[in-house]
C-alpha cells in the first residue's frame, strides 16, 4: 500500500443507529471549499433555518451528508413558499441548524402533549355526562 505525500487525513467517528460505533478515516488533500450544487444555491447562509424567499422559520433539511472535514452539503425546502435550495456549508453553520430543528422538534413535542392532554379531558368530559345521563349500560362493554 502506498501513501502519498503531504496527504491530511481526519477521523470522524459516527454513531450508528444499533449504537455501535465506527471510525471512519479520511484522506485528502486540501479541505473541501463551500461549492453550490444545483437547484437553487445558497451561499453565504449562516442561519439555515430561515428561508431566502419568504424569511420563514420553517426551513428544514431534506438531506444532508458529509462534504470534506469541515463541511456539509444540505438540500433545503421551505413549506411556506416552497423554495428550495442546496448548498455546502461550513460545520458550526450546520451544528447551529441542528441545534434549531431540535427547538422546534422539542415544540412540536410540547404541542403535542399539551393537544394530547386537552383531547382526554374532553373524552372524559363526554364519558362522564353519558354515564350521568344513563347512555352507557353494562352491554357496552
Amino acid at each position: 500500500m502506498s501513501e502519498r505525500a503531504h496527504n491530511n487525513q481526519y477521523v470522524r467517528r459516527v454513531v450508528l443507529p444499533s449504537g455501535k460505533t465506527i471510525e471512519v478515516v479520511y484522506f485528502e488533500e486540501h479541505p473541501a471549499a463551500p461549492t453550490a450544487s444545483s437547484g437553487t444555491a445558497l451561499e453565504s447562509a449562516s442561519d439555515l433555518h430561515l428561508c431566502v424567499a419568504c424569511e420563514s422559520g420553517l426551513v428544514y433539511p431534506m438531506e444532508w451528508e458529509e462534504a470534506g472535514a469541515t463541511h456539509w452539503e444540505v438540500s433545503l425546502r421551505c413549506p411556506n413558499c416552497e423554495w428550495h435550495g442546496n448548498g455546502v456549508f461550513e460545520q458550526d453553520v450546520v451544528e447551529r441548524f441542528d441545534e434549531e430543528l431540535d427547538r422546534g422538534t422539542e415544540a412540536l413535542v410540547r404541542d403535542l402533549k399539551r393537544l394530547m392532554h386537552a383531547n382526554m379531558e374532553d373524552e372524559i368530559e363526554r364519558f362522564v355526562t353519558a354515564l350521568h345521563g344513563g347512555h352507557i349500560v353494562p352491554d357496552d362493554f
